[in-house]
């Protein structure tokens, strides 16, 4: 089996004004992602995704343009189910030939930024094709899934202190899930406004449905200090990108502040940021977007810190559906995997770019057992909502 064609396909999907939420990141008003295509000369296709941003709407025109000029002419001819030698092929581009042969990294840069996103759309299709050719799901690939459902919180909350209950209590009643997330940060204006919106959903919700929250890294060290003091008594899930992640020792401080638990991971590139974040004792929960740290096979190594550490892994699946679906297969059969993200934002590219969906049943999701990836890609909606670069 040898690699045909690789593609990749911006695509750009835009969110009716009565859908649209407003955060930190503005009024979000179109969901964007590159859905990447890897064809073999057997007839199977791999699907995978890519992500130029961690919200909905970015530019991916250059994210694209490296897929298939940067990588597609190192992979035409290869064989797709050489999957750890391709991702080192990826990554260390012109001496990829040393870096394979001595068991050593040699990339030509420091590998962040869109070329790791790059590497993830391809790792995620290859992974699919691997478990196509094999007639089995990827989760089996990897060990086996620990069960044949996971559970999974409801992500959103972006309501004021008057309405956030009320709109938490509608994630639950929606998919019966028993543990929701909410936004906080600089959107709310002060820290104190935050905590008073994390008051209310607290009141709102009752005890008995886990709540995290979600900073999007937008407080200084000591905002983010102060406001974990103030939510201290709300018995928090976790307090998600406290502060930037370029200050991974600020977010440690923030961490031992407090008896808060902190979770980190959206934002960082490949298992060596993960590492600083581990060695800084800097989170409790790891969260790498398949889509941006590097596929499949990364958190795979990501998954092994957070086991080798005592930490948790809870990907980051605010995506399209190839790539929540390589986040569910991989939490399946992670030791450390415990709960998975689920979008209650407008999000078409994870419930209208494929055939199958994965419904949401008593707070849990089915952990599908189809070949590959288990998903479907409708070709229409690529063509229909494909941006041209």
């Amino acid at each position: 089996m040898r690699i045909a064609s690789v593609a990749a396909t911006w695509c750009h999907v835009p969110i009716p004004p009565e859908r649209q939420h407003v955060s930190d990141f503005g009024r979000v008003a179109s969901f964007d992602s590159v859905i990447v295509r890897v064809d073999t000369d057997t007839g199977l296709t791999g699907w995978g995704e890519a992500k130029a941003g961690v919200g909905s709407a970015a530019a991916c025109a250059g994210l694209a343009a490296i897929i298939e000029h940067d990588y597609a002419p190192l992979l035409v001819g290869q064989d797709p189910r050489d999957i750890s030698r391709l991702w080192d092929v990826m990554y260390n581009t012109p001496r990829e030939g040393y870096a394979v042969a001595r068991g050593h990294g040699l990339p030509q840069l420091g590998r962040r930024g869109l070329s790791v996103s790059a590497i993830a759309g391809v790792d995620i299709a290859l992974w699919d094709i691997l478990g196509k050719s094999l007639g089995v799901p990827v989760w089996r690939l990897l060990g086996g899934r620990r069960a044949e459902r996971m559970p999974a919180y409801a992500s959103g909350g972006w309501a004021d202190a008057a309405a956030i209950g009320a709109q938490l209590r509608g994630y639950v009643e929606k998919g019966g899930f028993r543990a929701v997330k909410m936004r906080v940060g600089v959107m709310d204006g002060t820290v104190a406004a935050s905590a008073a919106r994390v008051l209310a959903a607290r009141e709102g919700l009752g005890p008995g449905v886990g709540l995290a929250v979600d900073a999007h890294g937008t407080w200084t060290v000591a905002e983010a200090k102060a406001f974990a003091r103030m939510v201290e008594g709300c018995d928090l899930m976790w307090f998600e990108e406290p502060v930037s992640a370029d200050d991974k020792a600020g977010m440690a401080e923030v961490r031992r502040s407090s008896a808060v638990p902190v979770s980190a991971g959206e934002s960082e590139f490949t298992r060596h940021d993960f590492r600083e974040i581990c060695e800084l004792r800097a989170a409790d929960v790891l969260q790498p977007d398949l889509a941006i740290a590097g596929g499949s096979t990364e958190a795979l190594r990501i998954g092994a810190l957070a086991s080798a550490f005592n930490l948790r892994l809870a990907p980051h699946l605010w995506s399209g559906a190839p790539a929540f679906a390589a986040g569910l297969h991989v939490a399946s059969a992670a030791s450390a995997g415990f709960i998975l993200e689920y979008s209650l934002g407008h999000n078409p590219m994870l419930h209208e770019l494929i055939e199958e969906g994965f419904p949401v049943e008593d707070g849990m999701v089915r952990i599908p057992d189809r070949p590959g990836l288990g998903i479907t890609v409708r070709e229409t909606f690529l063509n229909h909502y494909g941006r041209s670069r």
